[in-house]
């Protein structure tokens, strides 16, 4: 099996890097191939489920938010 890695970028998007495809809740497929995909995680994007760099609106993915 190829290897695929999933990168959580800090206040950012998730960044699969690796042969994937991404599909719709219809099985339409939205992108496939060997390149690196960044999958939004703020709900900004204009292009969902692909970042388009909209987080930089004041998007906080804090991992493990201060206590």
């Amino acid at each position: 099996m190829a290897d695929v890695t999933v990168t959580v970028l800090d206040n950012g998007p998730l960044l699969v890097r690796g042969p994937c495809q991404v599909s719709d809740h219809e099985g339409n497929t939205l992108s496939e191939g060997d390149a690196v995909v960044a999958l939004c995680r703020c709900g900004e994007s204009n292009t969902k489920p692909m970042c388009d760099g909209s987080h930089n609106q004041g998007f906080d993915g804090t991992l493990n938010p201060p206590s």
